[in-house]
């Protein structure tokens, strides 16, 4: 059975820490070749992508596991 207190939905919490993760490597990339304007959002981006896709996984995976109990 879930615990209503988990905190939210995983989808979402992934994509925050996909956005949070990848606006950092971004602009560490941005900082690193002098072109912080096209690095930044590609970090974003591709950030929120995989953070919406890990989030989903493991909602799927939840979903799953509900049956064994």
């Amino acid at each position: 059975m879930k615990d209503k207190r988990d905190g939210g939905n995983n989808a979402s919490t992934g994509m925050l820490l996909g956005m949070a993760i990848g606006i950092g490597i971004g602009t560490a990339i941005g900082a690193a070749t002098g072109n912080i304007g096209l690095y930044m959002p590609i970090g974003l981006s591709t950030g929120m992508a995989l953070g919406l896709a890990v989030g989903s996984a493991v909602n799927n995976n939840d979903d799953d596991d509900e049956g064994e109990e």
